[in-house]
């Protein structure tokens, strides 16, 4: 029996043990649910122990519990393949705008509705899938690579234990590929490969001049006022060509070569439609880039609020005694976000006029970039077992987003390669998350092929 009948044959099957999973409201965000979250790593354990997999462990962290499991190859020195997910999920609010329960999966046409239908409950089951139909077809007892899995608790809460994890664990997590299925595709009939993701970092700017607020009167004009202040150094973010202007902010940064911006172009992207999903009539970005390039290939300096003084009801003319600010900073490959965060202080305090004081607060560390090199033999793997499962060619993306990866592949050493079938419409986070039954299919596909690809390319960091 070849993988596609497998997979056919056991759809049904697949499904309830999907649906039975998805029921378990796993959201980490929420004290009250983590009974739920570790009842759902408990769930996913015993699901692959009943796969197969001769080695299942439940992984406690400071916080809430990750899902370890391997597989050897039969072959000592064959790869290692790291697959990398999450079964913990969004909350659910506004729960009344669900037209299904949100933790009762629901089929509706081809499409299956749940919390954590798509992000990210189907698309890690479907690897525990795509393991059986790749014995199946082959015969064999183990898989042509060492598989192993690990699967988070905590990243929709933010993954605030999961660098820990990997360093504590990081012997039995040794990979030379690491696959993350944690991503969308471009579209059901345009299949793609994510490549890269954005890092992160973000900082509240606070500036403080007098004492009190004083009368505008008596002292406008005559001494420094921190909202205008603060203005002034928000404006001077970006240049005349939308660049951000933060001087050392591109340090490092790697370029993205002419080959992706040329896949990229090929896209069949329609930016009317896109600025009606954003709500918008206009785009605006970096000069000589397109709308996709500016989202998945460039940083960027956003302003995500501001305020101080008087915001009530009526006038108050005063010169305020403080002026905030909350800005966020998207990273490419070859930033460091603590080196982005030096060259922000050092532009706000050359940028605060004398007689006020700033203060930053950083939130945390910030997240690195990451991207898949795609001259690489495992993103050739990868490509080959997708096109061979969709039967058509697949494209490249990237995710405009953040996530843990850059630390997955800091901590172990090993290439990224993004295996996903999650679509954009899944309204991941929102009301009325679903996912593709026939994607995930084509998923587990994907997956079965995958294990051959790199085992006959023999796949090395």
């Amino acid at each position: 029996m070849d993988a596609r009948a497998y997979i056919e044959d056991h759809r049904e099957e697949f499904l309830s043990s999907l649906k039975a999973w998805l029921e378990i409201p796993s959201v980490s965000a929420d004290p009250e649910r983590h009974g739920d979250v570790r009842r759902s790593a408990r769930w996913l354990a015993d699901h692959l122990t009943a796969t197969g997999f001769p080695t299942v462990e439940v992984w406690e962290t400071p916080g809430l519990p990750a899902v370890f499991a391997e597989w050897p190859a039969a072959d000592p020195d064959a790869p290692t393949v790291l697959v990398y997910g999450h079964h913990d999920v969004q909350p659910v609010d506004p729960v009344e705008a669900w037209r299904t329960e949100p933790f009762v999966p629901t089929e509706i046409g081809t499409s299956l509705y749940a919390r954590g239908a798509s992000d990210d409950k189907g698309q890690v089951l479907f690897h525990a899938l795509g393991v059986r139909a790749a014995l199946a077809a082959s015969g064999a007892d183990a898989p042509p690579v060492t598989v192993k899995l690990l699967v988070e608790g905590e990243e929709e809460s933010g993954s605030v234990h999961f660098a820990e994890l990997l360093r504590d664990r990081r012997d039995r997590l040794d990979c030379d590929v690491a696959v993350i299925s944690d991503t969308t595709m471009w579209a059901a009939d345009t299949p793609s490969m994510c490549v890269g993701m954005r890092g992160v970092t973000d900082v509240e700017i606070s500036l403080f001049g007098p004492e009190m607020d004083l009368h505008s009167g008596s002292f406008g004009g005559a001494v420094p006022n921190p909202l205008k202040a603060m203005s002034d150094l928000l404006s001077g973010l970006h240049d005349e060509d939308n660049r951000v202007a933060v001087p050392g902010f591109y340090d490092g940064v790697v370029e993205a070569d002419a080959d992706e911006r040329a896949l990229i172009a090929e896209l069949p992207f329609d930016e009317q439609e896109w600025l009606g999903t954003a709500a918008s009539t206009a785009t605006w970005g970096e000069a000589g880039y397109s709308t996709l390039e500016r989202v998945w290939l460039r940083p960027t300096a956003e302003i995500n609020g501001m305020w101080g003084g008087h915001t009530g009801a009526g006038g108050k003319t005063i010169v305020p005694r403080s002026a905030h600010a909350k800005v966020s900073f998207r990273l490419v490959p070859g930033q460091e976000p603590l080196h982005v965060q030096d060259r922000v202080r050092a532009y706000v305090e050359s940028n605060t006029p004398a007689g006020l004081r700033a203060e930053l607060e950083f939130g945390g560390p910030g997240v690195r970039a990451c991207a898949s090199d795609l001259s690489s033999d495992a993103v050739k793997a990868a490509r080959s077992a997708m096109e061979r499962a969709f039967g058509t060619r697949v494209l490249y993306t990237r995710e405009g987003g953040s996530g843990p990866e850059a630390d997955i592949a800091d901590a172990l050493g090993a290439p990224l390669v993004f295996v996903a079938v999650g679509l954009d419409e899944d309204r991941i986070h929102a009301p009325n998350e679903k996912v593709e039954i026939p994607l995930l299919l084509k998923g587990a596909e994907s997956a079965a092929y995958l294990w051959q690809e790199l085992a006959d390319r023999a796949v090395r960091p």
